[in-house]
C-alpha cells in the first residue's frame, strides 16, 4: 500500500521545495493563488502503469488512456502523449484538446452518455479509437451518423456491472441506479442489435466502476461479472478486440491513507485474464495527476474566535472545489517552518461570499499573516473544476521540472471574463410611470366595473 506521496516535494533549511526549486521562489515569480505541478512525479506514475503492464503477458499490448476530465492542461496532454498514452475523452471539446496537443486520434476512447450529434460526427471524422456507448438511443445515432459519412464506427458499450465501488456516492458509477452505462442485464441484447447495424464495428467491451476506489477487490468483482458477459458474445460469433477496465484506482489524500500499489491492483486482473486474446484498455486519471500538483497560497488575514479561528488565503472555491462540493480533504502544510509563532486550529478559508468557502478546516498550523501555505494532492479534478465565481479570475498554472519552471496557463485577468459579454443597443431610457390622479383612478373604476358586468 502506498501512502500519501510527497517524493517530489523536500523541506530544505525548513522551506518547501518541488523538486529543486523553493516555493517561496515560485511565488516570488508568478504569484499566488498558482498551481504547480511536479514533471517527475507525472512521469513516474505513468511509468508505474506502463511497466506494470509490459511486465505481465496479458498486458504486454495493453494501452493507457488518459482521462482526460481529471486535468485538461495542453502540456499535461503533450507529456502523456509522447510517452505514448491514448486518451479517455467524454466531450468534442477533449477531443479538440487531445488533437491540438499532439495526441494520436486512432488513441482516442470516446465515453460519456451525452454525446451530441456534432461530437459523434466530429470523433468519426477524425478517426478515433472507440466509443463507448452508453445507450441504445446513443447506438443508433451513431449508426446513422456513419451511415451519411461512409464509415463504419468502433464502438463498444459500457457496460454498468452493477458494484459497489466502496467510494463517495457522487463518484460512483458503477451501481444500477447511476446514469452511466447498459445495464449488464440488456447488454447481450444490445451487443446483438449493434452486430447487426450495418454502420457499426463490436470492437469492446467497457467498464467504469467509480473514482477514488482505494480497495481493489470490486475491480475483480466487475471482471467477473464481464468475463461471463464476454463468453456470452463469443456462443453469439460477436468476438471482441478489446476489454476497457476504465480507471478510478485512488490516491492517499491525507497522511495516514494508503492506496494500493499499481502492481498489486493490476497483477490479480492480468491473471486473470491470461489466456484471452483481449487488449486491455485501462482510463487512469487522479492516479497520475492527482499527488503530482499543489496549489500555492498566501494568507491574507488571521481571524481568530472565540468558537474558530480563521486562515483567510487569496485561494478559494473556485479554485479548489472538492472541499465544498465532497467535503474532500486535502493536507495543508506551511511553506516555511518558523520558530516563535505559536501552533493553533485554524479553518483555513478563502474570500468568496459563501460559507462553503474553505480548503480545510481544523488544521493545525503556526503561521502568520503574509506567509505562504501548499494545499497538496491538488493535480487532479482541481484546475479542471475551477471557476469565476465572484468574477475571479483563475489561478496560474506552472510545472517544475528539475530546477527550471515553465508556466503552462497563464493567469487570466478580470477583462478577460467579461470578454466575451455584449452590452444590448442603446436606446432611450423608459420614462417612469406617471403618478396616478383622480381622473385616471376613475377611468381604472369604470373599467373594473365593465368587466363585472361581461363576467
Amino acid at each position: 500500500m502506498m501512502p500519501l506521496d510527497t517524493s517530489f516535494l523536500a523541506r530544505r533549511q525548513g522551506i518547501l521545495h518541488v523538486e529543486d526549486l523553493a516555493l517561496p521562489e515560485l511565488a516570488l515569480m508568478f504569484g499566488t493563488p498558482c498551481h504547480i505541478y511536479s514533471h517527475a512525479a507525472l512521469c513516474a506514475n505513468l511509468r508505474a502503469f506502463q511497466a506494470a503492464l509490459a511486465a505481465h503477458p496479458a498486458g504486454a499490448r495493453g494501452l493507457i488512456c488518459y482521462a482526460v476530465k481529471v486535468n485538461s492542461n495542453l502540456a499535461i496532454l503533450n507529456l502523456f502523449a509522447r510517452m505514448g498514452t491514448g486518451f479517455d475523452i467524454v466531450s468534442g471539446g477533449e477531443l479538440e484538446r487531445v488533437l491540438a496537443a499532439g495526441g494520436d486520434a486512432d488513441k482516442v476512447v470516446f465515453s460519456g452518455v451525452g454525446k451530441s450529434h456534432a461530437e459523434i460526427h466530429a470523433a468519426l471524422m477524425a478517426d478515433i479509437l472507440c466509443f463507448n456507448v452508453e445507450s441504445a438511443a446513443e447506438l443508433e445515432r451513431i449508426n446513422e451518423i456513419a451511415g451519411t459519412l461512409g464509415k463504419r464506427a468502433p464502438i463498444s458499450l459500457r457496460v454498468n456491472p452493477d458494484v459497489d465501488p466502496q467510494t463517495h456516492p457522487y463518484i460512483a458509477t458503477g451501481l444500477k441506479i447511476a446514469k452511466f452505462g447498459i445495464p449488464i442485464d440488456a447488454a447481450l441484447a444490445l451487443y446483438e442489435r449493434a452486430a447487426r447495424l450495418p454502420h457499426l464495428h463490436v470492437r469492446g467491451v467497457d467498464c467504469h466502476i467509480g473514482s477514488q476506489i482505494l480497495n481493489p477487490a470490486p475491480y475483480m468483482e466487475a471482471l467477473e461479472r464481464l468475463l461471463v458477459l464476454l463468453d456470452a458474445l463469443e456462443k453469439r460469433g460477436i468476438c471482441v478486440e478489446h476489454l476497457d477496465l476504465g480507471g478510478g484506482l485512488g490516491i492517499a489524500y491525507r497522511q495516514d491513507e494508503t492506496a494500493p500499489e499499481i502492481s498489486a491492483y493490476l497483477a490479480p486482473l492480468l491473471d486473470r485474464l491470461q489466456g484471452r486474446n483481449l487488449k486491455l484498455i485501462l482510463e487512469p486519471g487522479r492516479r497520475l495527476v492527482g499527488q503530482a500538483g499543489l496549489l500555492l497560497a498566501r494568507v491574507e488575514y488571521l481571524k481568530p474566535g472565540k468558537a474558530r479561528n480563521f486562515a483567510v488565503v487569496d485561494a478559494a472555491m473556485n479554485d479548489l472545489l472538492r472541499p465544498a462540493l465532497y467535503g474532500a480533504w486535502h493536507e495543508i502544510v506551511a511553506v516555511e517552518q518558523k520558530t516563535g509563532i505559536p501552533a493553533a486550529i485554524y479553518d483555513v478559508v478563502g474570500p468568496i461570499c459563501e460559507s462553503g468557502d474553505f480548503l480545510g478546516k481544523e488544521r493545525e498550523l503556526a503561521i502568520a499573516s503574509g506567509d505562504l501555505l501548499a494545499i497538496l494532492s491538488t493535480g487532479a479534478y482541481v484546475m479542471a473544476m475551477s471557476s469565476n465565481y465572484n468574477t475571479r479570475p483563475r489561478a496560474m498554472e506552472i510545472m517544475v521540472q528539475g530546477g527550471e519552471a515553465h508556466m503552462i496557463r497563464q493567469r487570466e485577468k478580470t477583462a478577460d471574463l467579461y470578454a466575451l459579454e455584449c452590452l444590448p443597443p442603446m436606446r432611450a431610457t423608459p420614462a417612469p410611470p406617471a403618478e396616478p390622479t383622480a381622473e385616471m383612478a376613475n377611468e381604472t373604476d369604470k373599467g373594473i366595473a365593465s368587466r363585472k358586468q361581461m363576467c
